[in-house]
């Protein structure tokens, strides 16, 4: 019996309120249908794990801005919540959607923590397997800057706009992307379709960043001269 084809991790990821949960769960939708009749596994959702974190160990949004040291423990904690979410999921299924990514707790730690304090997450066992299930992953940056900026009372907040457009360039830094230089979507329903366009063209994509402005037709062939590159 032939084995199932290959398809890598999704990872969306990105800073506060740039949709990353509504591409998830659009998605999740899209392939839902999609895979009924094909021999590729369903995928698992890694739900975002921050909220159950500061829940769980009772930590606020706000200890994030108002002790470093907090700041540090949360997002080590956020570190290995998800590594052991993501294991989870590969237990039912070849593949995973997630809901942020170990990218996430280095950000944050790196900006509201102190500027080294992503180098000490990096030092954990966690973050060499989560790094490890990326390197062969699809992520998906999304941009700061979307009309729909909203506080929900759990999540910590950017002070300004600049503040956020940071944290979304601070993304882009510790990917060692130029954010100029990035394909990019509006909607969660195109974002559904050329995600899975991805994955029909290229076993293994690596880091590819969605932002916004780009239409449909000039990513597709942007996505094609990429896959093509991979298969030389």
């Amino acid at each position: 019996m032939a084995s199932n084809p290959y398809v890598p991790n999704i990872y969306i990821i990105g800073p506060q309120s740039t949709g990353k949960t509504t591409l998830v769960n659009e998605l999740q939708a899209d392939l839902e249908h999609g895979l009924v009749d094909s021999s590729i596994d369903k995928p698992q959702i890694v739900s975002e794990v921050a909220r159950s974190v500061l829940a769980k160990h009772k930590y606020s949004a706000e200890d994030i801005r108002t002790s470093k040291v907090r700041c540090l423990e949360l997002q080590q904690l956020i570190l290995q919540a998800q590594a052991e979410a993501e294991k989870e999921a590969l237990k039912t299924s070849s593949w995973f959607i997630s809901d942020r990514a170990g990218f996430d707790p280095l950000v944050y730690a790196k900006r509201y923590a102190s500027p080294g304090a992503e180098k000490e997450l990096q030092q954990l066992e966690t973050w060499k397997q989560v790094k490890a299930r990326m390197e062969t992953s699809l992520i998906v940056v999304c941009e700061a800057g979307t009309p729909w900026l909203m506080d929900d009372g759990v999540r910590l907040m950017p002070g300004s706009e600049t503040e956020w457009m940071q944290v979304f360039d601070d993304f882009c830094q510790i990917l060692n992307i130029d954010a100029a230089g990035c394909a990019s979507w509006r909607t969660a329903l195109a974002f559904a379709f050329i995600a899975w366009f991805l994955h029909l063209l290229s076993g293994i994509l690596g880091v590819y960043v969605l932002q916004t402005y780009i239409k449909l037709d000039e990513t597709k062939t942007d996505l094609k001269q990429h896959a093509e590159k991979l298969a030389r």
